[in-house]
């Protein structure tokens, strides 16, 4: 890469930088600022967010590798999200936004009660946050090596995933 291309990926950086720090200031005030950024966001614009956060750095590599493999009907196994992707965003945020709930976990609470609630809880936390999450960060690591190996080939593994290792709890 030149040195003009650096400066560009460097700006980027700055830029997302100081748009984080400015938000991070509202959102620390209180969780409904952090979650619901104080409940002054559009219905609309909430459900984009939610869909927003099931993508990351590693989406286009592996639609690209679905294409790759599959031919263009490799498309259709993340065109099927868009179904889902809609009823969230015209539907369900909709529907949330009315009931006055911040996150997934208050919406079984309120939904449900008694024993059957506390077990739903209970199995949708160790399904996400334990095999889920592990297989997402999993993914999304093995991604970011692959294009690091790109970058900076002769970057030893050890390197590699002091670098992964490092973005990642930054960005947590």
């Amino acid at each position: 890469m030149t040195f003009f291309d650096w400066g560009i990926v460097y700006l980027y950086f700055l830029v997302v930088a100081g748009i984080a720090i400015y938000y991070s200031k509202r959102a620390g005030r209180n969780t409904s600022e952090f979650f619901l950024s104080g409940r002054r966001m559009s219905w609309w614009l909430a459900g984009i967010s939610m869909v927003a956060t099931t993508f990351a750095a590693d989406t286009p590599m592996a639609v690209t590798e679905l294409v790759a493999e599959n031919g263009i009907a490799g498309n259709w196994l993340w065109w099927n999200f868009a179904f889902g992707g809609m009823l969230t965003v015209f539907f369900f945020a909709r529907l949330w936004r009315r009931c006055g709930i911040q996150t997934d976990v208050e919406f079984v609470e309120v939904r449900y009660s008694g024993r059957a609630a506390a077990w739903l809880r209970g199995i949708k936390a160790v399904y996400f946050g334990l095999l889920l999450n592990v297989v997402i960060i999993g993914w999304v690591s093995l991604a970011m090596e692959t294009a690091i190996k790109v970058l900076w080939p002769d970057l030893t593994i050890f390197g590699q995933t002091a670098f992964v290792v490092g973005n990642l709890t930054i960005s947590a």
